[in-house]
């Protein structure tokens, strides 16, 4: 009997991916040297892992929770009680380690929560995770005992022995472990997605009938996919609790888990790099857009509705779609009709922008005048052609988007034609 060995030729474009990830990594402080830059790309880091945590239930299993927030919010309370603990000596742990402390807890909570919530899918899963997370919420005002009360539970990341000089006293080198953490969770979480677990999850999501048929038993599966995003989840608490050396109780709330499920789906819950995109637009709405305007959760409304009607599949999805469009070199005929919407879109924002502003000006600064700045231009709450002129803007920029975004779906539809023929010719071939 001869033996035949079969040898798979490498994936380049994978290993080019993961290397420029690592590189992107490495070289991001370089650029970005700031003590704003490092705590935003710290927390780039951890939004990651937690959203791509959350969209092992929502985008590969079908698990719409609420609650995904217990899982990252306990393991951070767990990791800043381990991290007082090597700080007393009670617990003979380096500090790098602190982040697993929270995953194991993450598993821990998964195990206790999931085997309830996992009992049910659809409608009753969603329900059974917010009311879950509820729960915890009230329990961590509850117990200041564990949880801190409302002041929260703090800790100090600068303690034991420096090894080769790192103490994670600067915030380079915390950026530097999270940035360890979040290439090998991801780079976990995408393995994931290709073992048989992984895929049987994904027939759960698509066909969960047909799995049963087969003999799978579909609370299993989406137990055991439930208990591995958990164990992410709290590694990323855990490196949460080592970045801002305090937990409250706002990282187990609702609003929390909310956002989440926000910007999961607005980077892309079918792709697997979309979590990625929400992760970062995580951080860059909380932390950046909500420096320039106290309206800031109100614009992200703005924008999550428009994703839900014009792009229901996320930035990712948009991605894809254009990378299919550009291999069949057809990209450039669609310059000028994005060119316009861009340019309709910003018209569209900058009347609603200043009728916002106005109205939040009327509501929370009166003491400050009638008078606000807005892109360059004065205007006044008290005069009514700015707020003619304001909505005679935001009306002009919808009405030119609608005619220009029927123009493109024209110029799409005829380009989708031309792609699906082609395929079939050279299939034919």
């Amino acid at each position: 009997m001869k033996t035949h060995y079969q040898f798979k030729p490498l994936n380049i474009g994978r290993w080019l991916t993961w290397g420029l990830f690592a590189v992107l990594l490495v070289v991001a402080p370089m650029v970005f040297g700031s003590g704003l830059s490092l705590t935003v790309l710290s927390q780039m880091g951890i939004a990651i892992i937690a959203c791509l945590s959350y969209n092992m239930l929502l985008g590969q299993g079908g698990m719409l929770s609420f609650g995904h927030a217990v899982y990252t919010g306990l393991g951070s309370f767990l990791a800043i009680h381990a991290l007082n603990s090597v700080g007393n000596g009670a617990l003979p742990l380096p500090v790098s380690v602190v982040p697993l402390v929270g995953g194991l807890a993450g598993v821990g909570f998964a195990v206790l929560f999931g085997y309830v919530t996992t009992r049910k899918s659809g409608t009753t899963f969603a329900m059974i995770t917010l009311g879950l997370g509820e729960l915890v919420f009230a329990l961590s005002l509850m117990i200041p005992e564990f949880f801190g009360g409302e002041g929260g539970v703090s800790g100090n990341r600068v303690t034991g022995k420096a090894v080769m000089g790192v103490n994670f006293g600067p915030q380079i080198q915390v950026y530097y472990l999270i940035a360890c953490y979040t290439f090998v969770a991801v780079g976990l979480m995408f393995a994931f997605t290709r073992t048989p677990l992984g895929r049987m999850l994904n027939a759960v999501r698509d066909n969960p009938e047909r799995v049963e048929f087969v003999g799978y038993d579909t609370q299993k599966v989406r137990y055991m996919a439930f208990i591995i995003a958990g164990f992410f989840a709290g590694i990323s608490g855990g490196l949460a609790a080592l970045n801002f050396e305090i937990v409250t109780a706002e990282v187990v709330g609702a609003a929390r888990s909310g956002g989440y499920l926000l910007f999961t789906f607005l980077g892309g819950a079918t792709f697997f790099f979309g979590p990625i995109i929400g992760g970062i637009l995580m951080v860059l709405a909380t932390v950046l857009l909500s420096e320039f305007t106290n309206a800031w959760l109100l614009y992200l409304g703005l924008v999550f509705l428009f994703m839900v009607m014009y792009a229901p599949g996320g930035i990712a999805s948009l991605i894809m779609m254009n990378l299919r469009v550009a291999a069949f070199g057809k990209l450039r005929q669609l310059w000028v009709s994005y060119l316009a919407m861009t340019v309709t879109v910003l018209v569209l924002l900058a009347g609603a922008g200043a009728m916002i502003e106005m109205v939040y000006h009327m509501q929370l600064n009166t003491t400050l005048g009638s008078q606000l700045k807005f892109l360059g231009v004065t205007l006044d709450v008290k005069n009514l052609n700015s707020w003619f002129g304001s909505a005679f803007v935001m009306l002009t920029g919808l009405g030119l988007f609608e005619v220009t975004r029927r123009q493109f779906l024209v110029e799409w539809g005829d380009i989708q034609e031309y792609i699906e023929k082609e395929i079939k010719r050279r299939e034919n071939l």
